[in-house]
């Protein structure tokens, strides 16, 4: 990356940041869903997906039923015991409409980066991880900060995901790949919501041909696309025999047996390398801003 790049930072803090929300676990452990409790997490792009993962893992633990909604589609209607909002900026036009909407029908917490933001206002309650805020519009530490702090909350012990994590950042990105034009990446449980989080960082950050699937789904029409031009991800172990099917496509298949979370920082270091290789600007990608605020409902408008 060059010099000076906000997003090499940023990509390059994440395990001290999660180290950060495990020993503050402490401080918002009673504002964080109890066990039994039924639970919607909303949030947009990166954060919705931070919830798909965070929803699988709850549910596995027994810990209660646990959907997760882009904001913007949570059904109405549905009994919940507490909302979780996730949104870095605390601006989310979505988030803030569904939180206002939620006063007094159901407790919300809204988990963020930003201690100023308007979403405080509109929550029950706030975390506010502060330390994990970034300069860069495309999100990463702030996401996987997030689910290290509620996975901690799970009860799930995170020293293997750290080790891994400052592994992957040690080795650097997977040079193999640089060359390749078409990235298809796949999950199982938890991990499907961070394939879908590794595709977007590689459209965002490198404008890269990149999509996102259940890994069994990968046989139901994704592999047509997949040659000697492609990439096939797994954030976790491959379900039997489908890395030798990707194999015989001719595309590169990536299938490390790490934690998926670490696995998605080595995506980030990807992302960020194939964007700089293009002549791309790390921290600002075009079209995007760090929030979408929506001014009557229908037109959006920038949060710097």
């Amino acid at each position: 990356m060059t010099a000076g790049s906000f997003l090499e930072a940023e990509i390059a803090s994440q395990p001290a940041c999660w180290r950060r929300a495990l020993e503050e676990l402490s401080r918002w452990r009673e504002l964080l869903p109890r066990s039994g409790e039924r639970v919607a997490v909303v949030g947009c792009g990166t954060s919705w997906f931070v919830a798909q993962a965070y929803a699988v893992l709850r549910e596995r633990a027994g810990l209660g039923l646990t959907d997760a909604f882009a904001a913007s589609e949570m059904p109405s209607g549905r009994r919940y015991d507490r909302v979780v909002a996730i949104s870095r900026s605390g601006t989310t036009t979505e988030v803030l409409d569904l939180l206002d909407a939620a006063r007094g029908q159901v407790a919300t917490v809204a988990i963020t980066a930003d201690p100023s933001a308007p979403v405080q206002e509109f929550a029950t309650e706030t975390v506010t991880l502060d330390f994990a805020n970034e300069h860069a519009v495309v999100q990463t530490r702030f996401a996987t900060t997030t689910l290290a702090l509620l996975r901690a909350h799970l009860g799930q012990d995170l020293t293997g995901p750290l080790a891994e994590a400052e592994q992957v950042l040690a080795a650097g990105p997977p040079l193999s790949a640089l060359r390749r034009t078409q990235f298809t990446f796949l999950g199982r449980g938890w991990s499907v919501g961070l394939a879908n989080e590794a595709a977007l960082k590689m459209r965002e950050a490198a404008l890269a041909w990149s999509e996102s699937y259940p890994a069994m789904e990968y046989r139901h029409g994704p592999v047509s696309v997949s040659g000697p031009h492609s990439v096939v991800w797994f954030l976790g172990e491959p379900p039997r025999d489908l890395a030798d099917e990707a194999a015989r496509t001719g595309a590169l298949v990536v299938a490390e047996p790490r934690d998926p979370m670490a696995e998605l920082v080595r995506v980030h270091r990807l992302a960020a390398a194939i964007g700089l290789a293009k002549g791309l600007d790390p921290d600002n990608p075009r079209h995007l801003a760090r929030s979408v605020v929506l001014e009557s409902g229908t037109t959006p408008r920038r949060v710097p």
